[in-house]
């Protein structure tokens, strides 16, 4: 078989790094990695679609799956995820002191539609029982200015969601008191200055996340990754070959990270690197970041769930529609 040249758009996480850089071989692919941070991917991945495999943003592909026209198909490969309690901040004066009472507050979010701020509200509304639709939302760059929705949205007309000026940012308005919240991936710059004036709406996020995740079973899938369509259709082996060099590039960083947190010494200059690692397999089990789809059923079921709830996706999508097919029956671990 000729060797496919195909280059792959990522960011270098751990579980990636053994891909990108060669130690990690998909058969009969000579590949060319270009590392982006995801925004800047995303950014051309839902439009243009420059790379033949590309990360995608797990709500902008669950949008244009659910419209119709995405130049991807993925498949069960999770190489971002994250829990999100602890991103979303508040005014110190502004009186919030539960999610309930962010209905009707005026909230700043990079984009409506992106993966963080789905899940943020989806929890929100869930474990809290806050009404995501009260929410007068503001979209634009955290720290950054001129951030823009990626994609065109078709929200219901009683959904207040404006972007702001595109020389300002959610962090200067915040300060200015013209947002009394924000839902961020990004730290703002004046809580990392350490400002009174904002604050994380929970005291202890990650006691609420743990408490989360105790019930639910979930731990939030950000990013996925897809391959061309065209490419799958004329290599259809194609999917599960990438799909099983990214598990094994999972499976090197989960043991390499297991080698760091036992040694001797600390390679890494975080003090409790190794108190967090063994918390976390207490809770979450050794081979806490699977692949897979019955590995995370929960996980993708609320993600189709919550795009169709917040007007996203047009239809409620089943899990089966996500994924290319080949790779559904896998193993993720």
């Amino acid at each position: 078989m000729a060797t496919l040249k195909l280059s792959l758009g990522c960011w270098d996480y751990d579980r990636c790094r053994p891909v990108l850089d060669g130690r990690v071989k998909i058969p009969g692919v000579a590949l060319d990695p270009h590392i982006h941070y995801p925004t800047d991917i995303f950014a051309k991945a839902f439009t243009e679609a420059p790379f033949d495999i590309s990360e995608l943003s797990a709500s902008s592909y669950i949008l244009q799956v659910g419209q119709g026209h995405c130049a991807y198909t993925a498949i069960p490969v999770f190489v971002s995820r994250a829990f999100r309690h602890g991103g979303v901040y508040v005014r110190s004066d502004s009186g919030i002191a539960t999610p309930k009472d962010l209905e009707g507050r005026v909230v700043g979010v990079p984009e409506y539609q992106m993966t963080m701020a789905l899940w943020a509200r989806g929890i929100l509304q869930d474990q809290y029982g806050m009404d995501f639709r009260t929410l007068r939302y503001r979209t634009g760059g955290t720290n950054k200015a001129g951030r823009k929705e990626r994609l065109k949205l078709d929200l219901p007309a009683d959904m207040d969601v404006q972007p702001v000026p595109e020389d300002q940012t959610l962090n200067d308005l915040m300060m200015a008191g013209e947002l009394d919240a924000m839902i961020s991936p990004m730290t703002p710059a004046a809580f990392t200055a350490g400002d009174p004036a904002i604050r994380r709406l929970f005291a202890d996020p990650i006691a609420e996340e743990r408490a989360y995740y105790r019930q639910t079973g979930c731990f939030p899938i950000m990013h996925v990754i897809g391959i061309r369509k065209t490419l799958l259709a004329a290599h259809p082996e194609l999917a599960r070959q990438v799909y099983e060099a990214f598990v094994q590039a999972r499976r090197m960083a989960m043991d390499e990270l297991e080698v760091t947190a036992t040694a001797s010494a600390n390679r890494i200059q975080l003090p409790w690197l190794t108190a967090e690692w063994e918390a976390t397999r207490a809770l979450m089990g050794k081979d806490y970041w699977p692949y897979g789809v019955a590995e995370n059923a929960a996980d993708l079921e609320a993600l189709c769930r919550y795009s169709h709830e917040q007007y996203l996706s047009p239809r409620l999508l089943s899990v089966d529609d996500l994924f290319v097919p080949e790779t559904c029956d896998l193993p993720g671990t």
